[in-house]
């Protein structure tokens, strides 16, 4: 592959922190992710937990790590995924999304939705990665309008990497499926499938729209790890065939789904 090769997009269900350092099913199919994608020049990724007003990108050389998470293990804490930055890039995305104020900000690193997966895909950390935050005031369509705003980067060789969860309702999954045994509730099995064929379908106007049925309020209590998946998807086009080379729920109801948009 060239380093301007056309890139796929990818969207992958992260899970819990601990996916980064266990050996389980989940982190088996993070690296088994890397056989599956051209290597690209560099990665945007859009992270469920940069959640904030505004939209910005991490104009670091040298991104940090961000541990932002409470309660686990010290050996979780001590991971480092220390991938250079790309201020070119950063600059780049900035510029495209000038309509949205976009900045560089040095206060941010890549955090755990971002450096859990990367860290089996990319374990020699050589791939460069700029973070975009999601801008938690706009509406659904507005922030699949970024994606489709930054696809042109994929025939740059940047290979555009959301990351969050399909569905994320973790007061039940703390409350009941950490204990294991506990069957998927309809809800969540139901707006997991209908999100997959949505995306097969290429149904914008269903994904846009699915936070608002009854089945994404309960799937969502609040919208962080769905968005990047709108992120994400709009990056895709019509001729992109899905693949979800992940599928199954942690916790009882943590969707752990990956999609390849044009793999």
């Amino acid at each position: 592959m060239t380093p301007n090769a056309r890139q796929p997009v990818l969207f992958v269900g992260h899970g819990s922190p601990m996916n980064a350092i266990e050996d389980n099913a989940w982190s088996r199919g993070f690296r088994a992710l890397a056989a599956r994608l051209p290597r690209p020049r560099a990665i945007l990724a859009i992270s469920a937990h940069w959640w904030i007003d505004g939209t910005f990108l991490t104009g670091n050389e040298l991104p940090e790590t961000i541990h932002d998470f409470g309660g686990f293990p010290e050996e979780l804490y001590q991971i480092e995924y220390p991938a250079p930055g790309d201020v070119a890039l950063a600059e780049n995305v900035a510029a495209r999304l000038a309509d949205r104020r976009a900045s560089l900000r040095l206060d941010w690193g890549l955090d755990h939705g971002t450096w859990s997966v990367l860290r089996h895909v990319y374990p020699e950390h050589d791939v460069p990665v700029v973070q975009l935050s999601i801008d938690r005031r706009l509406p659904p369509a507005d922030q699949f309008a970024i994606g489709q705003a930054l696809a042109p980067l994929r025939d740059e060789g940047v290979l555009i990497f959301g990351t969050g969860n399909i569905v994320h309702n973790l007061s039940h999954a703390l409350g009941v499926g950490w204990r294991g045994g506990t069957p998927t509730p309809p809800w969540a099995a139901a707006f997991d499938a209908d999100v997959a064929r949505a995306l097969e379908q290429h149904d914008a106007a269903f994904l846009v729209r699915a936070l608002s049925t009854a089945d994404g309020r309960m799937a969502h209590p609040t919208p962080d790890h769905y968005q990047p998946l709108l992120y994400a998807f709009g990056a895709a086009d019509d001729r992109d065939a899905v693949q979800f080379p992940i599928a199954g729920f942690a916790y009882s109801s943590l969707s752990m789904r990956a999609a390849i948009f044009g793999g």
